[in-house]
């Protein structure tokens, strides 16, 4: 049966012990004292009928990494909330961890962002079938490989060596999810031509490509126009 329109509200989602270590961990890098300390001291981007605003400079980067972390979080929240037919016990293992970690990422952002993150995002998952096991998993390695590619597209918009910093650590957890969706569908697949390039390179995309992609995923309106684009 196809999973209609959801709302993500901020506390929708339950985080099991496992999410909740890995939450602590996060939130207890050092960056993220001074990410909070520095968010805290921008003023708040105006949300208005052209979308919601994600703001300018790191802050607009950083929600706009909170925005695709909401969208995966609130995917694979679904996906365990309703498990498609004959999905095996280490399958359930596994998209149950990257379900917690993709709630920690989101509850991250949004605890670093503070008054200055953007709101809950409506999404539309019409278009997946949670309950084919094909569909769940396509729809998985498109939103793996899309992570990836926006946080490499992202990197060279930070500033603060700091987030930078951040945003490498949740690539790379991300990178892995990746490798792991392919494998889960074609065991063998997870670095193939069509994630690594002719160098050995993950993909990278501008958040403009990558928000085109996710706002098929979405009812809310994202207003990326005061991103930085170089």
């Amino acid at each position: 049966m196809k999973q209609k329109h959801m709302y993500v509200s901020e506390d929708q989602h339950a985080i099991t012990p496992k999410g909740l270590a890995r939450r602590r961990f996060l939130t207890q890098t050092a960056g993220l004292v001074t990410m909070a300390a520095v968010v805290g001291a921008c003023k708040k981007d105006k949300n208005d009928d052209t979308g919601i605003n994600l703001g300018s400079g790191d802050i607009g980067i950083l929600n706009y990494a909170y925005a695709l972390e909401q969208l995966e979080a609130a995917f694979y929240t679904q996906v365990m909330m309703t498990p498609f037919p004959g999905i095996t016990a280490t399958e359930t293992a596994l998209l149950t961890d990257i379900r917690d970690h993709e709630i920690a990422h989101r509850e991250f952002f949004k605890k670093a962002l503070a008054d200055k993150a953007i709101p809950g995002l409506e999404v539309n998952f019409a278009a997946i079938n949670f309950s084919s096991r094909d569909s769940v998993l396509g729809t998985a390695k498109a939103f793996e490989d899309l992570g990836v590619a926006a946080y490499n597209g992202a990197g060279k918009l930070i500033t603060s060596p700091d987030y930078l910093l951040l945003a490498g650590k949740i690539v790379s957890v991300e990178a892995r999810h990746a490798a792991l969706i392919r494998d889960l569908i074609s065991n063998g697949s997870f670095a193939d031509n069509t994630a690594i390039d002719a160098n050995g390179l993950d993909m990278a995309k501008a958040p403009g490509e990558v928000l085109a992609t996710a706002a098929s995923f979405l009812k809310s309106k994202i207003n990326a126009s005061n991103l930085p684009t170089s």
